[in-house]
């Protein structure tokens, strides 16, 4: 049997992260659209979006990457919500049987403003 590989990025809520003004974490929300937008446009990210915990806000993110696991944690390792500490990155590779999985054509937002607007 044949498999396809993927990667999974979850992006973990640090339990240090800086707490922020209203701007401040607008700005790195958007600029972490930004990077994952700019990976989907790249052919990298084939999913991603907020895990949403029934007690809790937006405080972790899944990705699925056509990547390696050691690619895949150095591209969401330049995410800067990771950078700018909010984050912390766990890959873990997955593996289906080939076709099981498939993933429509679309265009992700580069920002808050854009995600609102459509």
């Amino acid at each position: 049997m044949e498999f396809d590989s993927f990667s999974i990025g979850l992006l973990l809520l640090r339990p240090d992260a800086p707490v922020l003004d209203a701007q401040a974490e607008d700005e790195l929300q958007d600029a972490h659209m930004d990077h994952l937008a700019r990976l989907h446009e790249a052919g990298l990210l084939l999913a991603a979006g907020p895990l949403l915990p029934p007690d809790a806000g937006p405080n972790r993110g899944l990705s699925i990457l056509r990547l390696e696991a050691q690619q895949a944690q150095e591209v969401l390792e330049r995410d800067p919500a990771v950078i700018g500490g909010r984050y912390s990155v766990l890959v873990l590779p997955w593996m289906v049987p080939a076709g099981a999985v498939s993933f429509s054509p679309t265009r992700f937002p580069h920002s808050l403003a854009e995600a609102r607007a459509s």
